[in-house]
């Protein structure tokens, strides 16, 4: 995945994915049941040095390693703010 694409072409895909991106939950080890949003940038850095997973978890994860190496949670933060809380 590139993630330069996320941001090319339609917005409403593009806000579809951030939506879902700030709800998403770590599905396994240390971090388990923790929001993808709020795992420590160390732990996302390793993912980043030992490969991201498959699938939607492993572009998820990269994006929040993108976000969080370059200081940009505050995005995150805007659009958890938009999200009902359950």
């Amino acid at each position: 995945m590139e993630l330069l694409n996320i941001f090319e072409g339609d917005k409403e895909k593009q806000v579809i994915y951030f939506k879902e991106l700030v709800k998403y939950r770590m599905p396994f080890g240390k971090y388990k049941g923790i929001l993808l949003t709020d795992l420590p940038v160390s732990y996302v850095e390793w993912f980043s040095k030992k490969g991201f997973p498959q699938g939607k978890l492993g572009e998820y994860l990269q994006t929040i390693y993108v976000i969080k190496t370059n200081g940009l949670e505050a995005l995150l933060q805007s659009i958890k703010k938009t999200i009902p809380k359950p």
